[in-house]
């Protein structure tokens, strides 16, 4: 399994957002090529503004490996994290991010590039077309 068959797995999850009109991010977490996490955007829902699909994803995780420290595992996310996401991943120590389109109103590279944990490994375009166009149809149809 590859980066594009778990990012799959991400916009699965940000489908099940698009289906409950929540904002269509999705995200995986991997430990040893194994999905241990999953989450979707949920602010709507639970009335959070926090319930991104990124604190959804590590909270599971933290759960799934009895852990605070995710430095061995993968999150795949379809949109790049926004800054508060990104500062959850940097206190997680997350091993590597793996982001389809990135976010230029509020991506955490657009504010912060350097917020991540110094050892994050980056990766970014994996079916970038696929999530940016879900995020364009989104707002299309709420305008």
């Amino acid at each position: 399994m590859d980066s594009e068959y778990f990012m799959k797995q991400a916009y699965r999850e940000a489908l099940k957002a698009y289906d409950a009109q929540e904002v269509p991010i999705g995200a995986v977490i991997v430990a040893g090529n194994q999905i241990i996490a999953r989450g979707y955007n949920q602010t709507e829902l639970l009335n959070d503004p926090t319930a991104h699909a990124e604190i959804i994803a590590l909270t599971a995780a933290f759960n799934a490996m009895g852990s605070k420290f995710l430095d061995e595992c993968v999150l795949y996310v379809t949109v790049e994290p926004c800054a508060m996401c990104a500062g959850a991943l940097k206190w997680a120590r997350i091993g590597k991010l793996v982001y389809g389109t990135k976010e230029p109103k509020c991506g955490f590279s657009t504010y912060l590039p350097s917020i991540l944990h110094p050892n994050t490994e980056v990766v970014s375009g994996i079916l970038e077309a696929e999530a940016g166009q879900l995020m364009k149809d989104f707002f299309k149809e709420r305008r």
